[in-house]
């Protein structure tokens, strides 16, 4: 091969990619733009688009709300946050001139934060579903819950005697595992109002018992459920910490994944309360659109479309003309308290993550290739920086690096470099986090990237390790191709054998092999997130969620 034919076809395999990748991306956005689920900024100043900031947990509706059109004349365009984060941007004026409307499952966190109903108009709330646990057939039947009225302390005693597993969203990030948490916690503590720190810190022993049955986490609801359904929900494995025979989650997830298991869920439904979802969908005080929101509002509780909601989302209709179908049972849903101050709040979700649930094993592969100069390791360092708590937003400290947890950082270039690792401890963390902070301070790119090589090694690091029970998982950031070592079918075949199945969860930066990093995701169970048009530090803190 003559001098320079390597890098030649390398540059031309990148910028091939780069012109597919944008005429891919063009491609999929026509039918969200065609939708109302997406659109620049010319159809966003549009006077018959409703920009509204939604949690993922409605993207299902994007079907219907494209009929919104041509039923009464209002284009929807949605883009999605998480709970807190979502929260975060209303109450500190980000979301003013870029929103219309919220349209989050619950405004419950929303109302705690100070200055944050100023921000808020009209609520109209479009549909109903209760956080639930959903068990196996026979795991139900074996415990008796499918003949009998359960109470949360039930559940909670058979959690800590681990006669059953589960999985469950994280709090921090989902407001499905946060209303869970509520529930739970509300429940135990036998809060006949809101829950206060103290109730919270009396029953800490007995949460931390019922957690110890959790084995699976997640990001999102739909992504838990996706997770739950790829290994059939019959008691195998759950990718993060060992079996899993059934979900906390919302009723209308539970209920979608008939048919997609090799054994159906039984509905646990607590007799003592449960905390539901109503989808409010919020006009904020800036927005000058309070005629098409009203428009959509309406729209969306008139008989028809409430039934098309259920029918489609297996969401409850929250207008009395439409009765809920045979399927949501007769069971009867008490309302339990939630917290009345933000930081009752945020000691709960604190409390979860660095007390009650089981510690994260967490290790990064990281490309310190030469392409990675300049503003990429500027950037993949203040990520790290983000993790060990540079980020002071309430968002950004949830998802630090979390106390017990086990952090390794494998950075690669032409080859994997040894692998550092940091645990961090049950209190006073500050030691650890500044070492993971100066460890990633004193990264440099240079040389090739060696991406196969590399999460095999985290993958062996990982084999030489007394598997535990912790939440395990590896995360891959790559910012261009593979052109060293191993090739991803050699990396397949090594995973397909490994004694060790973790997810890897990728962040797609630079110019990542699009194509064979959602490979990756797909073979391990994980998922892709990309930082190429965004912040490596906000694909970073979203991926938490997961770990």
């Amino acid at each position: 091969m003559r001098p320079g034919t390597r890098l030649t076809r390398h540059v031309t395999r990148r910028v091939t990619r780069r012109v597919t990748a944008a005429a891919a991306a063009a491609l999929l956005l026509l039918p969200l733009a065609a939708c109302g689920g997406s659109g620049g900024e010319a159809e966003g100043d549009a006077p018959d688009v409703l920009r509204v900031l939604a949690g993922s947990e409605v993207k299902d509706l994007e079907p219907l709300l494209a009929k919104a059109a041509g039923a009464v004349g209002v284009k929807v365009r949605l883009s999605y946050a998480g709970t807190l984060d979502g929260a975060e941007e209303v109450a500190n004026g980000g979301a003013d001139g870029r929103y219309d409307a919220t349209w989050f499952s619950s405004n419950r966190y929303l109302s705690l934060i100070d200055g944050a109903s100023a921000k808020l108009s009209t609520q109209t709330k479009v549909m109903v579903s209760p956080v639930v646990l959903g068990l196996r057939r026979a795991k139900a039947h074996e415990l008796g819950w499918d003949t009998r009225r359960v109470t949360w302390a039930d559940i909670a005693t058979a959690a800590g005697q681990h006669r059953f597993t589960f999985g469950m969203t994280n709090p921090a990030s989902s407001n499905s595992g946060f209303s869970a948490l509520v529930g739970v916690t509300a429940a135990l503590s036998d809060a006949g109002e809101a829950l206060d720190k103290s109730q919270i810190e009396s029953v800490t022993p007995q949460l931390t018992r019922f957690f110890s049955a959790q084995t699976l986490t997640a990001g999102s609801s739909g992504w838990l459920a996706d997770a739950y359904a790829r290994q059939g929900g019959s008691g195998g494995s759950g990718g993060s910490g060992g079996s899993v025979d059934g979900l906390i989650n919302y009723e209308s997830v539970l209920l979608g994944l008939a048919g997609r298991l090799k054994e159906p869920l039984t509905l646990v439904y607590p007799s003592d309360g449960v905390v539901t979802a109503d989808y409010p969908l919020t006009l904020l005080a800036s927005s000058p659109k309070k005629e098409l929101y009203g428009k959509l509002a309406a729209w969306l509780r008139t008989p028809a479309v409430q039934r098309e909601i259920m029918t489609t989302t297996n969401r409850r209709p929250i207008v009395p003309e439409v009765r809920p179908d045979q399927r949501f049972g007769d069971a009867q849903l008490l309302e339990l308290p939630f917290p009345n101050r933000r930081s009752a709040a945020d000691e709960l979700i604190s409390a979860y993550l660095n007390q009650v649930r089981r510690p994260s094993r967490t290790l990064f592969v990281l490309d310190t290739s030469g392409s990675m100069e300049g503003e990429r390791i500027d950037a993949l360092k203040q990520a790290l920086a983000a993790l060990t708590g540079a980020d002071t937003s309430v968002s950004g400290q949830f998802s630090r690096f979390r106390n017990r947890e086990t952090v390794t950082l494998l950075p690669f270039s032409s080859a994997p470099a040894t692998p550092q690792t940091f645990t961090v401890p049950d209190r006073d963390a500050t030691g650890v986090l500044g070492r993971i902070r100066a460890y990633g301070d004193a990264l440099h790119a240079f040389g090739g990237t060696a991406i196969y090589d590399s999460l095999r090694s985290a993958y062996e690091t990982l084999a030489g390790e007394r598997s535990n029970d912790d939440f395990t998982s590896v995360v891959l950031m790559t910012d261009g191709e593979n052109t060293d070592g191993s090739s991803y079918d050699d990396f397949a075949a090594y995973y397909r054998t490994a004694r060790r199945k973790v997810p890897t969860f990728v962040v797609l930066f630079g110019d990542s092999d699009v194509g064979e990093m959602r490979q990756v995701a797909q073979l391990t169970g994980g998922a892709a997130f990309d930082a190429r048009t965004g912040s490596l530090a906000s694909a970073f803190k979203e991926i938490r969620g997961y770990q």
